[in-house]
């Protein structure tokens, strides 16, 4: 094989000096057709197959090889087919007279083609994601479980979180309307889960039938609705992120606190000390990233500071029941009544 120096040099004097391919060629002791192979490219290129090698023995059970790993994909992964596993069942059932190794090269290859591919994603200004986590926490001296509401602005990290007793409609709602606030701005469009809160069903299409109450939420604010592919937590993987983050570091140790509206003035202060955070691989602050993010927000109006839908009546009482609605006198510290910031 001729090396790289040699290419070097029949390149340099075909396109440098002017020299034919035939002058080229008694020069360095070639053929013509090795000085235009060389002119073509700029480094040997090597053998290159025409065609795959014919594989006569595996050839006539590839359809059975792939119908046998297709059909593992809807499987338990603990009780897919092994290599070994393939091979033992052709032997067996299918009379398959080849070895073991040429079946594991090719279930190698399979598994690589099909494997799921992952881009590093870029997040453009002005977009949202949105989330709920959970944590143990004591409040009012009672050990419980806390929702938290995670609302995340992929392309600046800026965050906003707020605890609930329960993952409900109210909550979920009420979230969006403190994070708006936080914020100042409501983003163009914001990528969610498909929780029933906001989603009714998923029909035959993929296309989501939305609740009601979204669609009232969605109505009055006006942005944009975006929904991952079901058990696909990386398609929000930065509010998913967040969820982890604020659990370990808002909500470590266990935090003890007499109201949700004590936990949740804690949470809006660790939200506001991390805008002055750098991170890794970023420029500037998370503050200084979140400006750009609120140039393509819209602003909120004052018509649209309050939505009318979060009203007294809650219908949601102390046991986190959406089928008794609790009265305002009978408000505890464990009801949305006394956590929101809404103006009743």
């Amino acid at each position: 094989m001729k090396g790289v120096e040699l290419y070097g040099r029949v390149r340099y004097a075909v396109q440098i000096e002017g020299l034919s391919h035939r002058e080229t060629a008694r020069r360095f002791g070639l053929d013509p057709r090795t000085v235009a192979k060389m002119v073509r490219f700029s480094v040997p290129p090597g053998y290159v197959r025409k065609k795959p090698p014919a594989k006569p023995k595996l050839d006539p059970f590839i359809a059975v090889i792939d119908r046998i790993l297709g059909d593992d994909k809807s499987r338990p992964k603990k009780q897919q087919h092994t290599a070994k596993r393939v091979f033992e069942r052709l032997r067996d059932e299918y009379r398959f007279t080849g070895g073991i190794t040429i079946v594991k090269d090719y279930v190698a290859g399979w598994r690589q083609r099909t494997q799921e591919m992952f881009v590093p994603l870029v997040h453009p200004p002005g977009h949202a994601q949105a989330d709920f986590g959970e944590a143990i926490g004591i409040i009012g001296g009672v050990e419980c479980k806390i929702h938290f509401f995670a609302f995340d602005l992929p392309h600046s990290d800026a965050c906003f979180v707020v605890g609930y007793p329960a993952e409900t409609t109210e909550a979920f709602c009420d979230g969006h309307v403190r994070a708006f606030a936080f914020f100042g701005g409501v983003p163009q469009s914001i990528l969610y889960d498909n929780t029933k809160i906001a989603v009714a069903r998923i029909l035959g299409d993929g296309k989501r039938q939305r609740t009601r109450v979204f669609t009232e939420l969605q109505s009055h604010y006006l942005f944009e609705d975006r929904f991952g592919r079901p058990g696909k937590g990386n398609d929000k993987g930065k509010v998913e992120g967040l969820v982890g983050y604020a659990r370990r570091n808002f909500l470590v140790p266990i935090p003890v606190f007499e109201s949700f509206e004590a936990l949740n003035s804690y949470l809006l202060e660790c939200c506001r000390r991390r805008m002055a955070d750098c991170l890794r691989g970023r420029d500037g602050t998370i503050g200084e990233r979140l400006e750009r993010d609120l140039d393509r927000c819209q602003r909120l109006t004052t018509l649209a500071r309050r939505w009318p839908r979060l009203s007294p009546r809650c219908r949601w009482c102390a046991t986190g029941s959406t089928t008794t609605r609790c009265r305002r006198s009978m408000v505890t510290a464990t009801c949305l009544c006394a956590v929101t910031s809404m103006t009743w």
